[in-house]
């Protein structure tokens, strides 16, 4: 009889401790938060969160979810305004804690390797979160006690502020390289932007391509990934002809044999207005010396297209489709951002990108000399 209960308990045991591969689980407790409210379960479908499931909120602010999914993939749990991301596969117990009053929607993670991770970057953001917020504390202190010297503490605080963003940066970069098969390294990775790390984005994709095929962002990372390398430095530029400003057919070929700067932007794009003159000042250089720009706009609107043409003094050739960043062209060249720029050589090669200023003075001033 007592070999009996010792194997009963032991079974009982064994049973209570499997975990099922056929769902994962997700429980937590939320502090602050309106007993019986809702809270809900979001999915990932075409890079879109839906809700998924919901419950409510016990007394003391616990939830439970038991679901199931093909692979690996994102989830997010929301509550009172807030949203949690969270990674998930069947056979996980994952165990949340968040206070619903924290503005930073901070939280804790634990209970399945993805977690782990999620929890390893989310604790190295609150910090770089607590650092930028006490940064700008200081500089608002110093301003309420010197309102006329404004300008002098942003500068003085300037650098303080670069580098903790560059610590930030450096983390996430080197969490993505180290964490190959890990999920969480692709949430880290896309925290940052495509447009301005092109070149650790394509590595990335390289070295994560064999590693989540049945996750369908990854999958939609990867196609993008591919369309960008074939608009890489030392890749030829894919040929395209739009109708210009003055309603004729102009098509890259049209430039072969010259130095081209092939220039994204638009009349509503501040930061391509304010790079313009330097774009002037590389054209009328350089003109003469076998090189010439080619502009294509992203406006939607002829004419304030037409008058920023003017307003800025771009004599060079213009073209557009007049469809934002849906434009086949914008799109043949993976355009996310604008100015956006590339340099294409006399036999049609991709030799430089986005080069502004003095970087771009510098570049023509060494192949055209």
């Amino acid at each position: 009889m007592k070999k009996l209960s010792w194997l009963l308990a032991l079974c009982l045991i064994i049973l209570a401790s499997c975990k099922s591969n056929d769902n994962f689980v997700i429980e937590g407790k939320f502090k602050n938060a309106v007993p019986q409210s809702k809270v809900y379960l979001f999915g990932y479908v075409n890079s879109n969160t839906v809700p998924i499931d919901s419950t409510v909120l016990s007394d003391q602010g616990e939830f439970k979810f038991t679901k199931s999914t093909k692979g690996v993939d994102f989830f997010k749990v929301g509550a009172n305004q807030n949203e949690y991301v969270i990674i998930a596969q069947n056979g996980d117990e994952i165990k949340i804690n968040a206070d619903l009053n924290d503005e930073t929607m901070s939280y804790e993670l634990s209970g399945a390797d993805e977690a782990d991770k999620l929890q390893e970057f989310n604790t190295f953001r609150n910090k770089f979160t607590a650092k930028m917020a006490a940064i700008q504390a200081n500089f608002e202190k110093q301003v309420d006690a010197q309102p006329d010297k404004r300008d002098m503490i942003a500068d003085q605080l300037r650098p303080e502020m670069a580098k903790t963003s560059q610590e930030m940066i450096n983390f996430i970069l080197d969490f993505a390289k180290k964490n190959p098969k890990s999920l969480t390294s692709f949430y880290v990775m896309n925290s940052l932007s495509p447009s301005e790390y092109e070149k650790e984005f394509i590595e990335y994709s390289d070295n994560i391509k064999n590693n989540f095929n049945d996750n369908a962002e990854v999958t939609a990372f990867l196609v993008r990934m591919a369309k960008l390398k074939t608009v890489q430095v030392g890749q030829p530029a894919p040929a395209f002809s739009m109708n210009s400003i003055d309603g004729k057919t102009v098509s890259l070929a049209d430039f072969k044999g010259k130095y081209v700067l092939l220039d994204f932007w638009a009349s509503w794009c501040m930061p391509c207005r304010q790079e313009n003159p330097n774009v002037v000042k590389a054209y009328n250089t350089y003109k003469d010396k076998n090189f010439t720009v080619f502009g294509v706009s992203l406006d939607k609107d002829p004419k304030a297209w037409a008058q920023a043409v003017a307003a800025d003094g771009l004599t060079w050739t213009h073209a557009s489709e007049l469809k934002d960043f849906e434009g086949p062209t914008v799109r043949l060249y993976q355009i996310e951002a604008i100015p956006s720029s590339f340099i294409i050589d006399p036999n049609g090669k991709i030799v430089a990108k986005n080069l502004r200023g003095e970087e771009l003075n510098a570049f023509l001033a060494k192949v055209l000399r």
